[in-house]
């Protein structure tokens, strides 16, 4: 070869090179999310969210996102976030700005954005047994549930409890109401309701009138830590004549029965995906971007929706989301872990959500979740946010291509018919459940 051969053989070769360089730049530069730089995140809080949450950190943990989540309740999760312990807190209630004891509940001096994460129902599991059989297809009105966990109804033979159940009465036995011992978003949620839509009932009991987070252990009341904890309590073999409150998620886990809550349609319901759907269509969102409470909850008009598939006690968790471009645990790698972890639970992680007895956001809180995960990248130039929006979203509530429908709403089953007021209950007996109760007709 001649030294001219040799000399263009070699400028060919640079050519390649730096043609295979520049394509590899181009690779890195338009990865994808499981390519990411990350870095690994930690948080804390609710044990209401907490099943469905852990089963997106194991789903991401295969795109190299690392996230670390302990529940405490949702007060702890908002003071530890304050103080700066974790990356990020998930509670049901938002900041109250003085907590029942006088001390401050606010985020401090920590710049943060409430982020919608996934919907459900608050749930009231039991343990009642007729001859050895467990009672599964128990009904009760919510005047009956508030006086259940105020101590005016302290027996499953009570009237109240005959009448809700059409007539079928359970035997005497003492009802012990399981609340929870920490402060819990799931108890802000149940007690909410109950100053809303049981005043007369539930603030004498109380003593003022409010939500509280730390639920009055009276009576016959027990307490336990966690609803994870209140759910073991109720399943196991002392639990006869238990009731409490906990995300619908727990008694699907342990295949143990919920109440059948009776709503303003005249229909007794349970809190599946589809009834949760149906209820939270009648929410209403705190929409001043300029207000601290932008995208929380406002659920009047859910707990008094009459279609006959809604489910009164439905609400959204959220996710305190570190916004500050100063934020002293934030690095661009864990904004970018974030962004992410968010992208998929907004979107595909919400598929997961009805096997796990929660109900995937609606369209409106996914499209207000990626504006709030959109903050991220304004605090830090180097985190991408691009590509991360509703249109990439397969998220089972809402239709591609048409974002304008609540799939789920539209697809809701009926109540079957011996679910209604003066029917039923579905089954034989209280303690004959023919398993028929969600069957439509």
């Amino acid at each position: 070869m001649t030294p001219a051969l040799r000399r263009l053989h070699l400028r060919t070769w640079v050519v390649v090179l730096a043609a295979l360089l520049t394509a590899f730049t181009l690779v890195l530069r338009t990865a994808s999310p499981a390519q990411a730089a990350y870095a690994q995140i930690e948080g804390s809080g609710s044990t209401w969210s907490e099943l469905i949450v852990r089963q997106w950190i194991a789903d991401v943990d295969a795109m190299g996102m690392k996230v670390t989540y302990s529940s405490g309740g949702s007060s702890q999760g908002r003071k530890n976030f304050a103080q700066n312990v974790t990356d990020f807190g998930i509670s049901e209630i938002p900041y109250q700005g003085v907590d029942e004891y006088g001390a401050a509940d606010t985020a401090g001096k920590r710049a943060f954005a409430y982020l919608p994460i996934v919907a459900g129902g608050t749930a009231f599991t039991y343990q009642v047994r007729v001859g050895g059989k467990l009672v599964k297809n128990l009904r009760l009105s919510g005047d009956t549930i508030a006086k259940i966990f105020t101590n005016k109804i302290t027996d499953w033979s009570d009237a109240a409890i005959t009448k809700d159940n059409n007539g079928r009465k359970l035997p005497s036995l003492r009802i012990i109401p399981v609340v929870r011992s920490d402060g819990s978003g799931t108890t802000a949620q149940f007690t909410t309701w109950l100053d809303k839509e049981h005043p007369k009932v539930w603030r004498p009991f109380f003593g003022r009138s409010g939500l509280t987070s730390y639920f009055p252990r009276k009576g016959t009341a027990i307490a336990a830590s966690g609803s994870d904890q209140v759910m073991n309590t109720i399943s196991g073999d002392a639990g006869n004549g238990t009731i409490g409150y906990v995300e619908y998620s727990y008694p699907v886990s342990k295949k143990f029965p919920v109440v059948k809550v009776l709503n303003k349609a005249g229909y007794f319901v349970e809190p599946t995906e589809h009834n949760v759907a149906v209820a939270l269509t009648k929410a209403r969102i705190n929409e001043n971007k300029s207000s601290p409470l932008y995208l929380t909850q406002i659920l009047d008009g859910v707990y008094r929706a009459t279609d006959k598939r809604a489910y009164p006690l439905s609400s959204y968790s959220y996710m305190l989301l570190p916004t500050g471009a100063k934020d002293q645990r934030m690095t661009t790698a864990k904004r970018q872990t974030l962004v992410d972890f968010m992208f998929y639970s907004l979107c595909e992680g919400q598929s997961k959500a009805g096997p796990y007895g929660y109900s995937p956001l609606p369209l409106n809180l996914v499209q207000a979740g990626f504006a709030q995960l959109a903050k991220l990248g304004t605090a830090d130039k180097g985190v991408n946010v691009k590509n991360r929006d509703a249109r990439r979203c397969n998220n089972p509530t809402f239709v591609k291509g048409d974002l304008s429908r609540n799939h789920l709403a539209e697809i809701a089953p009926q109540p079957a018919a011996c679910d209604k007021v003066g029917a039923g209950p579905c089954g034989t007996a209280p303690a004959a459940d023919t398993g028929a109760t969600d069957k439509p007709k």
